[in-house]
């Protein structure tokens, strides 16, 4: 028998302003407690979706978030908490905005493909410039349209180097505010106003035939090694099978073709500011401050109960941020804390966090990765009106050059929880800090 809303709150414990613990129980088989992290406003958007679900037994064709983090404490081999970060929403498997650990010594701790997902190193690459708003400003338009027409956008596109579709897009960004500034001066921030590229996008077509051909194999995987999971998106592989390890062999090759392809498009971006200003990319100082993935699992080093473990730690719309002094991050960072690049959506603003070692104690170096849908692509097309986003662009001063009308519903601010409340509750809870705030000024979308 279903449990009532009433019922399910009863596994549901606040531990700080901040966080919340899911207990053993929620859903069967748990094999840690899950934790998740919100502000007041992400708070009641994630019990409406449980109170949703209870009362209607569905939402959007998939399980809430807290329930999905709860089915991820439930696999084998996992250490630590399932960990929801403030942007967490309902995804395949796993939670977009979730993160877990798994112990690489343990013959039974699984890689799962819904951990990653199926945009394998979706992730945000931030160069700077020497350039001010008031540089950009006189050329705005015609920057943008130079951006549009240098880089391949929407689905089947083609020529190494594509935006592709969904949420990926370039843009040219202002510097807003800056929190911490000797963290900024670091990262070659010196002032507001000053004028950056943030580039998002991730392994096209290639993650998404990784994640699929995976989970095919893992199914049959799963009967032959007595695997259960609480949902059949879980789909996964011991670590050390043939399958575990050919998803992973598959999942570093689709991760590096989409550094490759904010590589690429890195040098586009910087073609088309040179020619319009008649210059040198170098001149411009047009050079990478980070490239970080959110959608990844990757084999680190943590310590669990005191002991330190290897372990295979799948983040999926999550960001890894080390702290200070972490021999993983390079050294024009070792001071600061790795830069963590937040993009925002479609005309709000994005953030640079840095990692800190609250993070690494709790969510193993973790943090949020963006804003985080709340509504489904189906209901913004339903509920939104394309030109009334573009217009509201416009009043906000943002040049959009954009393939498809009806990417614009999907993408609206609208549709997405507030990415400064997502970045506050990090900041709040400690697990990451504010480092810079940028606001967009022209939007590339496919």
């Amino acid at each position: 028998m279903p449990r009532s809303y009433e019922e399910e709150l009863n596994f549901i414990e606040r531990l700080t302003p901040h966080s919340w613990k899911i207990k053993k129980g929620f859903v069967p088989n748990m094999n840690v407690e899950g934790i998740f992290y919100v502000n007041e406003n992400l708070e009641r958007l994630m019990f409406d979706e449980l109170r949703q679900h209870t009362r209607t037994g569905g939402f959007g064709g998939f399980l809430p978030g807290m329930k999905q983090i709860g089915n991820v404490a439930s696999l084998p081999g996992i250490v630590g908490k399932s960990v929801g970060l403030p942007d967490v929403h309902s995804g395949y498997g796993f939670a977009i905005g979730n993160m877990a650990a798994f112990d690489m010594t343990d013959p039974k701790a699984v890689v799962s493909p819904g951990g990653v997902g199926f945009d394998i190193n979706c992730g945000v690459r931030l160069l700077r410039t020497n350039l001010t708003e008031a540089d950009i400003l006189p050329v705005k338009e015609q920057l943008a349209q130079s951006m549009f027409d240098h880089i391949p956008v929407g689905v089947g596109s083609k020529g190494l180097g594509t935006l592709g579709a969904g949420n990926h897009y370039a843009e040219i960004q202002v510097v807003d505010d800056i929190y911490d500034k000797f963290a900024a001066s670091k990262m070659g921030i010196e002032h507001k106003g000053q004028v950056c590229v943030m580039i998002h996008c991730g392994s096209r077509g290639l993650g998404h035939q990784v994640a699929t051909d995976a989970l095919v194999a893992m199914e049959k995987a799963m009967k032959r090694d007595n695997i259960v999971v609480n949902d059949r998106q879980l789909a996964c592989a011991h670590i050390h099978s043939q399958e575990g390890q050919d998803y992973l062999k598959g999942m570093a090759a689709a991760a590096n073709y989409a550094w490759v392809n904010r590589s690429s498009m890195t040098f586009l971006c910087r073609q088309s500011f040179a020619k319009m200003f008649q210059t040198t990319p170098d001149d411009l100082d047009m050079h990478v401050i980070y490239d970080v993935s959110h959608n990844i699992a990757k084999v680190e080093e943590h310590f669990v109960g005191g002991k330190q473990k290897t372990l295979l730690v799948h983040r999926k719309g999550s960001t890894r941020a080390f702290p200070p002094h972490h021999p993983l991050i390079p050294v024009d960072y070792q001071l600061t804390g790795q830069p963590v690049l937040i993009g925002g959506t479609m005309g709000t603003c994005s953030y640079v966090l840095t990692g800190t070692q609250t993070g690494m104690e709790e969510t193993f170096g973790s943090t949020c990765h963006g804003a985080g849908r709340a509504l489904s692509r189906a209901k913004s097309r339903r509920n939104l009106d394309y030109t009334d986003v573009l217009a509201a662009l416009e009043r906000k001063g943002i040049s959009i050059r954009v393939a498809s009308p009806k990417l614009v519903m999907e993408e609206a601010p609208e549709s997405y929880k507030n990415v400064t409340d997502v970045v506050d509750t990090c900041h709040a809870a400690g697990i990451s800090e504010k480092a810079i705030k940028l606001r967009p000024i022209a939007v590339i979308k496919g």
